[in-house]
């Protein structure tokens, strides 16, 4: 790992970790069916949603609507019926867990500003803070970390960002104490600070991680349970692929990959977390299957969310697929095109989305 720290090169370069020299050397192929080592149940695992619908209405997205599309009985049969056999997945509570987690998601408290880069921010800008969640992906694949803790992390980032102005200089150190502070929340072996302060090439001492932590928790005020996108993209997969015979690896890591170049996007920072992961699946579906609808009366009533609603969301991870933002920052591109996660980041991605595929489904 080159000596200059993430500090120094925020200005203008992208930063590079031991994680990307590992990833060179690599030759074996590894396995390709769990995104992570670990594998446990969480609240974002949660399915039988046969009965929960939230309104996509943008003045009252915790309020709880009737169906307006009819899915097919033995569709929710099958479902319910799988669900049942899992007593992880938590059958019977579901769907009042996941109208939890809507509401959960649009608490104030629970929001970042969708301008404070303009209104908080004097020194930090957009671009500091993309070459920042760059390298964190980095970080997290140095340490195997798992998606959620990624998510998390930038979720505790833009939070803090919208409280708190920090130096330039201190971006880093809010990166990886974010991190510090999701690993703990979601990881069963978290990394020390120690290592933390080592993948900085020691520019932060373990006493200034330690500081930065407890003050990204007193500006939290210990709300650390924030639903992410990866909460949302669990289930709303789960429901794109109820028509394949068996599970669409491909489309699943897909879905992880749009998922992750999202949060480079700072003018994403607007979206609810479930809009979204909503919006990646619309666009990992037409991504894979170009001569079919992407949204369908399923997923519609599932996430809550009719095609019209998630056209510009859609359209800025679109943009962030083809390469039109953040062109120099390609770790998450480099990072999916390795075989474990079947080199989806080569996926053909049409130059244009058909403007009737946002218009309303006919029933």
């Amino acid at each position: 790992m080159a000596s200059t720290t993430v500090a120094e090169q925020l200005n203008c370069t992208r930063i590079t970790t031991r994680a990307a020299a590992k990833r060179r050397a690599m030759a074996a192929l590894v396995e390709e069916h769990q995104l992570a080592t670990k594998k446990r149940a969480v609240l974002g695992d949660v399915t039988n949603l046969v009965n929960v619908v939230v309104s996509a209405n943008h003045k009252s997205y915790g309020e709880l609507q009737k169906p307006n599309c009819a899915i097919k009985k033995e569709e929710k049969k099958a479902v319910a019926t799988r669900d049942i056999e899992d007593p992880q997945l938590c059958g019977p509570y579901a769907s009042d867990i996941y109208a939890y987690l809507r509401r959960m998601e649009v608490e104030p408290k629970r929001r970042p500003l969708p301008d404070y880069m303009e209104k908080v921010q004097k020194d930090a800008n957009a671009n500091m803070r993309a070459v920042l969640v760059d390298w964190l992906v980095e970080v997290a694949e140095e340490y195997k970390l798992l998606p959620d803790t990624l998510h998390l992390s930038v979720s505790y980032i833009d939070k803090y960002l919208s409280i708190n102005v920090v130096n330039k200089q201190k971006l880093q150190l809010l990166g990886i104490a974010s991190m510090f502070i999701a690993s703990k929340y979601e990881e069963i072996t978290p990394p020390n600070v120690d290592e933390l302060c080592d993948i900085t090439e020691n520019t932060y001492t373990k006493e200034e991680v330690i500081k930065m932590e407890a003050d990204i928790l007193k500006s939290l005020k210990f709300e650390m349970g924030n639903p992410t996108t990866r909460t949302f993209l669990r289930k709303f997969t789960d429901i794109a692929q109820e028509n394949y015979k068996t599970p669409n690896l491909r489309l699943e890591f897909l879905v992880c990959y749009l998922a992750e170049l999202s949060l480079l996007d700072y003018k994403l920072v607007k979206f609810l977390p479930s809009l979204v992961a909503a919006s990646v699946v619309f666009l990992a579906r037409f991504m894979t299957r170009t001569k079919i609808h992407p949204w369908c009366p399923a997923l519609q009533q599932y996430t809550g969310y009719k095609a019209a609603d998630l056209k510009e969301c859609v359209l800025a991870i679109h943009d962030m697929c083809l390469g039109r933002r953040a062109r120099n920052l390609n770790v998450i591109q480099e990072k999916y095109k390795q075989l474990k996660f079947k080199c989806v980041a080569h996926t053909h991605c049409p130059q244009d989305i058909p403007a009737s595929l946002f218009e309303d489904l006919k029933t």
